[in-house]
Formats: C-alpha cells, structure tokens, sequence
C-alpha cells in the first residue's frame, strides 16, 4: 500500500493492519516535521519473503524517486538494520520505537542523526503512538490497544521487531476511540501484535473484554467495534459474553489458528490443539449465530505429511471458517522453524494453492447463505461496502461513512455480494 502525504512524501506499507495504522502515525509526524523529498517504507518481517520483497519494493522506490531519500523502518529493519544499511539505494534505516516518536522525524528533516537509529526493542516498556484520523476515508479507523508478544511460535521473528507485549491503558484507548467517533468514523477496529494479551502488563491484568466493555459503555454513540486477529486460547469470558450479546461488537472474528493438524501445531509451539479451534467456533457461532470466521494458515510446514496436511484443509469446513489468510511456508532465519526439515518449495506452492481452493469454497458458502439476507453495510467507498460479518457489498452509489441497510442478491465473479435492486 502506498499513501502520499504530499507529492514529494511517499509511505510504502508492507504487512499487518498495526503497520498500516503506524504508517499513517508517521506520515502524520513527518508531515508536522516538514520532512520532504523522501520515501518511506514500512517493512515487514514475517517470512524470509517478507523480507525479499521490501528490499524489492526499496529497488523499486529508489528508481521511481531517484532524488528522494529512502528511509526504512519496520519490522524488518528492526531485526536486520545492517541488511538494510548496506543498500545503496537506503539513506536511514529507523527502528520500531523511533518511528513512532515525533523526535525522530524532527531530527531527520534537519539532516541529524545517524544513519542507522534502531534501539533495543526488548527494553522498550510502552506502546508508542496517537490518534489518527483514519485510513478508510472517514468511514474505518484502526486504534492500536497493544504491540508486541510474549509468545515464541517457532516460525515467527515478530516478537524480535516488536519486543514484549505492551499495553496502552484502558482510559488512553477510550479517550482515542471518542476522538475518532467525534470527527465522524463509524467503526472502529482494535489492533495490535496480539490483542488478546492485552492487559497482562497493566495494574490488576484487566482483560481484553473489560477494554471492549469500557468503550462500548463509554461511548454509546460508537456505531461499530471490531477485532483484528485474535488468539483462539485467549477469549475471556467478559469477551465472549459481548460477542453473543452486544450488537455493536461485530460478527467478525478473525482467528490465529495456523493450523489443523495437532502435531504441527505442536511443532510450531502453538498453545492450542484441533479440538480447541472446533469447540471456540461451536461455542461462539451458538452464542452469535450470524457471526463469520477468518483464520490463519500456514501450508508446508517443515516436516508436514499429506495427512497433517489434510488436517489443515479438513478444518476450514470443520470450523465453518469463511474468509482465509494462506499463507506458504517460508523459513525465517533465526527461527526453530528454519532449522526443521523444510519440504520441497514446490510441494509447500503447491499445498498452499490447494489450501487457498478450500478458502475459495469456503467463501462461496458463506456468500451463497448471504443471497437474499438484509445487511447494514458501511461504505468504504462509493460503490463498496462492508457488512458487519466483513461481507464485501457492491453497491450503487454511497458516502463513505455511510451505513447503507440493504438486502443481498447474488455474488459477483470478483466475489462480492450485490446488493439487490
């Protein structure tokens, strides 16, 4: 995704909501520092192709904008500044804490600082950031809650770029969501490294359905709240009991399963088994029937056997999964993972091609029950909305902002509900 502040200031975002959200937290900051004539990109780093193609996308940035300094930042180049130092193409690499300081942006345009300004994550304490005006035209904003992990999966370096987990407290959330709900947003999206941890690092280890509960309360006027990826162990029960009660949280759920099969689940050090993803979709789907689920899922894991890997693709219609992330297999140097037995690249394309057929079905099946049901889409754009359960609506017209009620026809080849007639 690429954003322009002014015509001489670009963002180029690769990876997570929580980059995109911090990348409008910079444009913001080195706009009010006057930074111009520069290119920045935010990387990421959650596989070795991650990595491969934000050196691509600097390539790309520094040929289109010869003349422009080109700052990195990220997670990438939080876990390897020196890869990114020896780019010709780089003119500061810039850590995960410093880009969200304003500091940093202010001694950046008056030329200061050293080339490489990355900080040790590890001993960062708190989440840094501010309010920002939205990225979805008025109608969606993302309000970070948490960064960081204390968990260490063994394919994932993100807790090396992002650091511990950390919370922003509850008051600070709230007081961020009113502002937005005051400028004209109508949803609001909760994001972070791993949201429902949220809490574990605040005096008395509040949970993330109290946070939801506050804002709700707090703010009656808030037409819609909704989850970024969670952690199918972590649902409390505060939160559990919002999400069958509470028609302002949405029917959305997307859920970090990675996989089916209990074997590699355990080989990836994840804290939950195949039983406990069915049981959390059966329990939350009776407590909220109209609710839809996304996952996360990673085909060709090291050591995967075609059984494990039927696992995989027989839980998508197990879990009544309806929106999936596939995701191939790539070996991060400095994981356990990478140290595995890895399968043969086209094996694990191939594996992931097979798991995305189950991911188009699946979204089939949920857009097919959709034709004919009444939606409260809000609109992204004229023409396109969301409904609550993240169905994509194609529409006539609309502002974005606007929350359009609507009864679904049929699903369109580029698979979007149309809204009928």
């Amino acid at each position: 995704m690429t954003t322009g502040a002014k015509d001489n200031l670009r963002v180029e975002t690769l990876g997570c909501r929580l980059n995109s959200w911090e990348s409008e937290v910079m444009r913001d900051h080195a706009r009010a520092a006057g930074l111009e004539n520069a290119v920045i990109v935010n990387s990421c780093a959650v596989t070795g192709e991650a990595v491969r193609q934000t050196r691509q996308r600097i390539r790309k940035a520094h040929r289109a904008n010869p003349d422009a300094q080109v700052i990195v930042t990220g997670c990438a180049a939080q876990v390897e500044p020196g890869t990114f130092d020896a780019m010709p193409e780089v003119s500061r690499v810039i850590g995960n804490e410093e880009k969200l300081t304003r500091g940093a942006w202010d001694r950046l345009a008056r030329g200061e600082g050293g080339r490489v300004q990355v900080s040790d994550i590890m001993r960062a304490t708190r989440p840094r950031g501010a309010v920002v005006e939205g990225m979805d035209k008025r109608a969606r904003a993302h309000v970070q809650v948490q960064t960081g992990c204390d968990h260490r999966c063994t394919f994932c370096i993100i807790p090396y770029g992002r650091g511990n987990s950390r919370s922003v407290p509850a008051d600070e959330v709230v007081t961020r969501v009113r502002r937005l709900v005051e400028t004209g947003h109508q949803e609001i999206v909760l994001t972070g490294v791993d949201i429902t941890s949220w809490g574990e690092d605040l005096d008395g280890k509040p949970e993330l359905g109290v946070l939801a509960g506050a804002i709700l309360r707090e703010i009656p006027e808030l037409p819609r709240l909704r989850l970024s990826s969670i952690d199918a162990v972590e649902i409390d029960d505060v939160l559990f009991e919002l999400i069958g009660s509470e028609p302002r949280l949405m029917p959305h759920l997307h859920l970090s399963l990675q996989h089916g099969d209990d074997m590699m689940l355990k080989r990836m050090k994840r804290r939950h088994l195949r039983h406990h993803a069915i049981a959390l979709t059966d329990k939350i789907r009776a407590a909220r029937p109209d609710v839809a689920f996304g996952a996360d899922l990673i085909a060709g894991f090291p050591t995967e056997t075609e059984a494990m890997f039927d696992n995989a693709v027989s839980l998508v219609e197990e879990c009544g999964l309806s929106y999936l992330h596939v995701f191939p297999f790539s070996p991060r140097e400095g994981t356990p993972a990478a140290r595995m037995p890895q399968l043969d690249r086209a094996l694990v394309k191939e594996r992931a091609a097979r798991l995305r057929e189950a991911g188009d079905a699946a979204l089939n099946r949920h857009l097919d029950r959709r034709a004919g049901t009444a939606a409260r889409a809000l609109v992204e754009k004229p023409g396109f909305a969301r409904d609550e359960d993240f169905t994509p609506v194609r529409m006539i017209g609309g502002q974005p902002g606007d929350i359009a009620e609507l009864t679904l026809g049929a699903a369109n080849p580029k698979k979007e509900m149309q809204a009928a007639a």
